[in-house]
């Protein structure tokens, strides 16, 4: 078999499939139950990283299911592809990247964090089964598809978020958070069953070709937005991330970092590829930014205030994703003129992407260092908290590095993505930037705090017997501390092979369009 030929499905099978003979494999003893996880991880990893070499050298790349040769899309009558087609591009594959990093690392922290005699067997097989989940959300190229892979992304983390704890808290977040994405996958499945009403096509490219911008074309775009803003966890669609967030076991509070930037690759792929031919982009492009601006504020407004350490990190979450809004908002408002495009609005696209795999990084390492806070402290309130650097002196490094990272400081890689978006931003609308730097300080302001209650001060009485993690989330932490430090010193360096190639990629609609049709 030709592994590369076959990556794109394997590279979502593997997780599927590993999740899914996890209870089987836990019969031959936990060890071998652990080891597998790893591998299946590891795996799915360097298959995504082949397939990003290779799109990055030769193209976009499809596969289509069931076909005979599956780089064939089976075109009939006007071309238009009919089965499954997964459609693979630059942004894609670095969507998928992040996504299966993050994942390898929290089920690597979780080996020692999530306790045997808690069912840990199916808490491997729903990690396994988001994994795939978020894979095959970035990969698909058909609509149906990518609210199918959606569903599969809500039902594993909901039951994740009330995974370690059985109390009401952790029950009703995990509530809240099902209830939320059903509502918007019934706006998704609404706007898919406009889309498909109106030209008998369910596949992103084809759709793009023929839409014609319709007043229906316009109402499923309107429900399309709402529904996946509400799944990034936009203001004002973001009640219930600081409950999920907040609950949910650390490690999956920060694969759920990246679940939810999968809504936001839908997100852009819908906004871009689907519909910057409309007349009315601009409209779009300015929700997106609104969106942006209010996720940043109010976001950071709620985190000062909070005195539960995992609920003031997931107020953070959703400001930090007000970025990502911001500066692939500007792209998506200067995508007409070409001037401006090439001139800034490119580069905003380029720290508004940036942005995702530094926040999945950073924030990572910041729910890792919670969670390691909660697993000697065993409490979430930073006012019962003191004087852990004296214990957890390695904890206490990583979480430094993590605040410095999201404040936007050199030589952190928060800083490279703010410092793009900051100066792009500003040719658009100075204001708009103006705003982007005054969150960042009140971050540092938060999370100054966050640092003089957890680690500072004396050691107190009861911290006494307070010790270190496990080696297991110790080299958890570790791998993303590194990663927030080296992509902070070399940004250059993922810029130009990874990120640029990802914003052009989200820009050109022709090339995505021709790689199917």
């Amino acid at each position: 078999m030709n592994l590369l030929l076959h990556a794109p499905i394997l590279a979502i099978s593997i997780p599927l499939l590993g999740g899914l003979a996890t209870p089987i494999i836990t019969k031959f003893g936990k060890r071998v139950r652990d080891s597998w996880i790893i591998l299946s991880l590891l795996f799915t990893e360097f298959l995504v990283l082949i397939l990003t070499h290779d799109i990055l050298s030769n193209g976009i790349r499809t596969y289509t299911l069931g076909a005979k040769f599956p780089t064939d899309t089976i075109p009939i009558a006007n071309f238009i592809p009919v089965r499954i087609v997964l459609e693979l591009d630059a942004f894609s594959v670095f969507m998928a990247i992040t996504s299966v990093t993050i994942a390898l690392i929290a089920s690597i922290y979780s080996l020692k964090f999530i306790k045997e005699g808690t069912a840990k067997s199916k808490y491997y097989t729903l990690l396994l089964l988001l994994t795939a989940a978020m894979v095959g959300l970035v990969f698909t190229g058909d609509l149906f598809s990518m609210f199918v892979f959606l569903e599969i992304l809500s039902i594993s983390s909901g039951v994740l978020v009330a995974f370690y704890s059985h109390k009401g808290e952790a029950l009703e977040a995990a509530f809240k958070y099902i209830v939320i994405s059903a509502v918007g996958a019934l706006m998704i499945l609404l706007a898919i069953g406009l889309l498909y009403g109106h030209y008998n096509l369910l596949n992103i490219a084809a759709l793009a070709n023929v839409l014609k911008f319709s007043f229906s074309d316009k109402v499923a775009l309107v429900l399309l937005i709402a529904a996946f803003a509400m799944k990034c966890g936009a203001v004002p669609l973001h009640m219930w991330v600081p409950d999920a967030y907040g609950e949910a076991p650390a490690p999956i509070s920060a694969v759920l970092v990246v679940a939810s930037q999968a809504g936001l690759y839908a997100l852009f792929r819908i906004s871009f590829t689907l519909f910057s031919a409309l007349p009315t982009i601009e409209i779009v492009a300015w929700s997106v930014i609104i969106l942006g601006v209010l996720s940043m504020f109010i976001g950071v407004i709620m985190a000062i205030s909070q005195k539960n350490i995992k609920r003031l990190m997931a107020y953070h979450a959703i400001s930090q994703t007000g970025y990502m809004l911001l500066g692939i908002g500007v792209g998506l408002a200067v995508i007409g003129n070409i001037n401006a495009l090439n001139s800034f609005g490119i580069t905003a696209m380029e720290g508004g992407i940036f942005h995702i795999i530094n926040h999945a990084i950073y924030k990572g390492l910041l729910f890792l260092t919670a969670g390691a806070i909660i697993y000697r402290v065993g409490t979430k309130d930073l006012n019962k908290m003191g004087g852990l650097a004296h214990k957890m002196p390695f904890t206490t490094i990583f979480f430094l590095i993590g605040a410095l990272a999201i404040t936007g400081l050199p030589p952190f890689n928060g800083f490279a993505s703010k410092l793009m978006i900051y100066e792009s931003v500003f040719r658009f609308s100075p204001l708009l930037s103006i705003i982007a730097m005054m969150v960042s300080i009140l971050t540092l302001a938060s999370f100054v705090k966050v640092f003089y209650s957890a680690f500072m001060g004396p050691k107190l009485k009861e911290h006494n017997e307070i010790r270190e993690v496990p080696k297991t989330m110790l080299i958890a932490m570790l791998v993303l501390a590194l990663l927030t430090l080296l992509v902070g010193l070399f940004p250059d360096i993922v810029v130009d092979n990874i990120i640029s190639p990802a914003a052009h990629a989200l820009v050109d609609q022709s090339k995505y369009i021709g790689g199917v049709l």
